[in-house]
């Protein structure tokens, strides 16, 4: 997908607080080796590595324009990867912290997926995790219901984002079943304050929305957007309004 940092990061702020509250359950012992899956721009890495500097970091990610970023962010114990989270699969290789703010849930299969990741970790490895709800998210159901019907739906080849990220008790069963323990799993709102709906709407183009503009041809893609921002303004039908996102935080160790 044709990441766009510049657009991403004008919601910032809103985009990091949840990367800070994850942040904040690591423990620095026996970290010495680290993953962040999904870095973005690096930036976030960056930050991991300075604050548990006795650590080696690497940071993977799909998309070579975030990627490009990262290239400010490089320091001693810190490199960076253009790297599927799949290309995992393969891999024996074990890491003391598996670290992902806000990229999983653009991976399939998160059964699959987790068992894997899990079984990655240490003998006394961290886990932790975040992902936006986006099945519960107002602006993610929207999106999805658009693109469901005509003439969206023909005009996407019946394509859709069905959301991959399973329920809390499945992702606390998966990390209890492998031994993790100090298990802190949760859901968290956080709240963005928005003027208007064109401020919610610049909210999900840096992210959820990507995937449908990129399937379709200019002309449609304007009548999709101007579709979108009026159901947006529809559903809420007053500004400015609060914006209830949900974030689902994992972390466990062994």
């Amino acid at each position: 997908m044709p990441w766009d940092p510049e657009v991403y990061n004008q919601f910032k702020d809103i985009r990091y607080q949840p990367f800070f509250d994850l942040m904040n359950l690591i423990s620095p012992e026996d970290l010495k080796k680290a993953i962040d899956i999904g870095c973005g721009t690096g930036e976030q890495t960056r930050i991991l590595s300075e604050k548990f500097s006795n650590a080696e970091f690497l940071g993977i990610d799909s998309s070579a324009e975030m990627l490009q970023k990262s290239l400010d962010f490089k320091n001693k114990n810190l490199s960076f990867k253009q790297k599927k989270v799949e290309e995992l699969y393969d891999s024996k290789e074990k890491w003391d912290l598996i670290f992902s703010n806000a990229a999983l849930q653009w991976s399939d299969d998160h059964e699959k997926l987790f068992s894997k990741l899990l079984s990655l970790l240490s003998e006394k490895g961290q886990f932790a995790v975040q992902m936006p709800v986006q099945a519960e998210n107002a602006l993610n159901q929207i999106l999805f219901q658009l693109a469901s019907e005509e003439p969206y739906k023909t005009q996407l080849q019946d394509w859709n984002r069905v959301s991959p990220v399973l329920s809390l008790d499945d992702y606390a069963k998966m990390m209890f079943d492998v031994g993790l323990k100090n298990l802190n799993i949760s859901i968290k709102v956080y709240p963005i304050i928005a003027d208007d709906a064109e401020q919610l709407f610049k909210f999900i183009s840096g992210s959820a929305l990507i995937p449908y503009l990129e399937r379709l041809d200019e002309e449609n893609k304007e009548k999709f957007i101007i579709e979108y921002k009026k159901r947006i303004e529809e559903k809420f039908d007053t500004f400015p309004v609060i914006y209830a996102f949900k974030r689902m935080l994992l972390y466990g160790r062994k």
